[in-house]
């Protein structure tokens, strides 16, 4: 079965910095676009960052210049660095790939959480 895996998730006090990782195994073929999601308790799952495979980005505007999402091509890995955190990016972080052949995917999602 095809796995996304995410990591880097944590702990980290409010004006801190925390990088997740989201791998793609080479078997996903024709990605279009690896994405960030996060959804916190009690509400629904958002779109935080979007980086289509013609270099594309679209962040959502609560993360617009504190949040950078980019990839390495070489190991099929998408990052989301997030700096200036706050607590109400407490969330599970989610990594979505999308692809041409194969359809969407999702990985498991990795906790952040920010402490004032």
């Amino acid at each position: 079965q095809v796995q996304v895996m995410e990591s880097g998730g944590g702990l980290v006090q409010a004006g801190g910095s925390r990088r997740l990782s989201c791998a793609a195994p080479g078997s996903i073929l024709g990605m279009t676009a690896m994405d960030w999601y996060r959804q916190a308790p009690g509400k629904q799952r958002e779109l935080v960052a979007s980086l289509s495979y013609g270099d594309t980005t679209n962040y959502a505007d609560s993360v617009k210049g504190r949040f950078t999402i980019f990839r390495d091509n070489a190991k099929n890995t998408v990052y989301l660095q997030m700096n200036n955190l706050k607590p109400e990016d407490t969330a599970v972080y989610y990594c979505h790939v999308q692809s041409i052949f194969q359809g969407e995917f999702w990985g498991q999602g990795t906790q952040v959480t920010v402490s004032s």
